[in-house]
């Protein structure tokens, strides 16, 4: 039989129980506000990102004195930015879209809903681009350079074998830039007069007691350029086109032959030297890392020149034939423009740009030439800070 000194005491502990289970429900809770928090203001948390990774560009000094700070900050941004890509592509899969999404979204999102493999190879390959620059970073402070280059060839065989196993998850297509589907605007919902105030603006009829003025505002849509929504179905109707761009007003509502493509075949599978041109641009960053460890001269031109022939050859490999899709000829082109940064790594830097970097800042006025003086110091000093 129990006491009545057990009594309390077995109040307390169920007292203590229910605390700890009060306080351990509380953390999915707030978890679950914030998601519906950047759910309804997407827009606003774009441009509060975009302002974050501004100021980290534009901070004096930013690549001296504070560099792993403001690389942190930098870092934490991109990766909650990818956090919430997360969230409003969740939230987008549960609204009509009234429009029809780009091939890439299309492709890459057709792959993280359809595998899980591809989902987390994706994840993990965006998070450590995210961070790459802070683990270099951090690697030289503590390691010196020595340390600096082992972080930089592990992190470069990760992304490279991270890619190969997209490359064998996608059954031998084309990497696409980025990997992960991009973020997609949320459409705002109609107001709630339920389309009657539409109707009647498009009957030029009175809103609200009102007659519409077409001149009273400039920047508001005229009638006929708005979407009418039905009050019982919420169905949009379109707007009607002007006089005198009818041709324009068809041809956007024309479906080309990726629009009714299934997402799958947006990009075909690679065979033979189109599939070793792939595996080349893959490893080219990962080769040109290895060489640039290697060798102990700054301006020598070998570790540049393999890297560059290596991504050169992977580009005459490549597919031209009429069966490439838009998509690939798309990715081809980024990968073009990309290679421009060629131009700001390694022996062609330091012995041609360097000097053209030099005198543009000394032609630029003073913060502007301050900033260029910050990345200089990092484009001399960091790998990551022109790697792809």
């Amino acid at each position: 039989m129990s006491t009545s000194a057990d009594i309390p005491s077995k109040s307390r502990r169920t007292y203590q129980t229910s605390t700890i289970r009060t306080v351990l429900s509380l953390p999915p809770q707030w978890l679950h506000m914030y998601d519906e928090f950047i759910t309804k203001n997407a827009s606003q948390v774009s441009q509060i990102e975009s302002a974050l990774r501004s100021l980290t560009y534009i901070i004096p000094g930013r690549f001296r004195d504070a560099e792993i700070a403001s690389e942190t900050l930098h870092s934490g941004v991109q990766l909650l930015s990818l956090y919430h890509d997360t969230l409003l592509m969740r939230a987008l899969s549960r609204i009509p879209l009234p429009r029809l999404p780009s091939p890439h979204s299309r492709y890459t999102k057709y792959w993280t809903q359809r595998s899980p493999m591809y989902r987390r190879i994706a994840m993990l390959l965006q998070m450590v681009t995210y961070t790459q620059l802070l683990c270099e970073m951090a690697a030289k402070r503590r390691g010196g350079e020595r340390g600096r280059w082992r972080v930089i060839v592990l992190l470069e065989a990760i992304k490279a074998f991270c890619r190969l196993l997209l490359l064998r998850v996608t059954r031998a297509r084309p990497l696409v830039t980025p990997v992960l589907p991009e973020r997609e605007p949320i459409p705002e919902e109609p107001e709630g007069d339920g389309g009657d105030g539409a109707l009647k603006e498009l009957m030029d009829e009175s809103v609200n007691g009102h007659v519409v003025d077409a001149d009273a505002d400039a920047d508001t849509p005229k009638p006929h350029e708005k979407e009418w929504v039905m009050p019982r179905t919420g169905t949009h109707l379109p707007s009607l086109p002007k006089p005198g761009d009818i041709s324009g007003y068809l041809l956007g509502k024309v479906l080309t032959a990726d629009d009714i493509k299934p997402a799958a075949r947006l990009l075909n599978q690679l065979q033979g030297g189109a599939q070793a041109a792939e595996v080349l641009h893959v490893l080219a960053p990962l080769i040109y890392a290895i060489a640039l460890s290697r060798s102990k001269n700054k301006k020598s031109w070998t570790p540049w020149l393999i890297g560059l022939s290596v991504e050169y050859a992977a580009r005459q490999l490549r597919d031209r034939s009429f069966r490439t899709t838009p998509l690939e000829r798309e990715e081809w082109s980024k990968r073009g423009w990309a290679m421009g940064w060629w131009t700001m790594r390694g022996a062609f830097y330091e012995n041609v740009m360097k000097g053209v970097v030099g005198g543009v800042r000394s032609r630029v006025p003073g913060i502007v030439g301050g900033i260029l003086e910050d990345y200089e110091y990092l484009w001399e000093n960091y790998y990551f800070s022109t790697s792809a």
